[in-house]
């Protein structure tokens, strides 16, 4: 499919890191795949086997509070009684598998290629990072050099100068 059902930037605005992994809310995924909460957490109940914890947990209450602490556009999630579950990138890929529509395929899809997507632009600001320490690292000690000389050169004392008149 050459257009996107689904503008990137809205997924990647859906993706948070909770317990060092990127994940999606429920919610979020519900609302993308135009399913209900309820229904999605439904047919992953059904389907539990599919899902270990590795692909799917479930927020505790301090972490729900600090996603709606962190994220204006969850405030709804802060009068909530439910806990949300949270799906990896494993996770949501396996979704697919539950998920059968037209819909949830593009969406599937779109999702995976925007983890990608994170996933190449990390390593790239990584390696970006990577050079820059190494180039700090080659030139200070070049440039320590020339500031010891410039010191050298401030701290020298200069020719003293002869008084006018007595």
């Amino acid at each position: 499919m050459s257009k996107q059902i689904i503008p990137i930037e809205l997924i990647e605005k859906s993706i948070f890191i909770i317990r060092s992994e990127k994940i999606m809310l429920d919610r979020d995924l519900a609302e993308l795949y135009q399913v209900t909460t309820k229904a999605l957490n439904q047919a992953v109940k059904r389907n539990l086997e599919r899902f270990p914890s590795e692909f799917m947990f479930q927020l505790n209450k301090q972490e729900k509070d600090e996603l709606v602490t962190n994220c204006d556009r969850l405030g709804t999630l802060k009068h909530s009684t439910s806990l949300p579950y949270a799906f990896t990138e494993q996770g949501v890929a396996m979704l697919s598998s539950i998920l059968k529509s037209k819909r949830a395929i593009h969406v599937n899809i779109q999702i995976m290629k925007t983890f990608v997507q994170l996933r190449r632009m990390y390593l790239n600001n990584k390696e970006l990072a990577d050079k820059i320490n190494e180039l700090e690292k080659k030139y200070d000690k070049q440039f320590k050099l020339v500031f010891d000389a410039l010191r050298a050169l401030i701290t020298t004392e200069s020719p003293s100068k002869r008084k006018i008149g007595f």
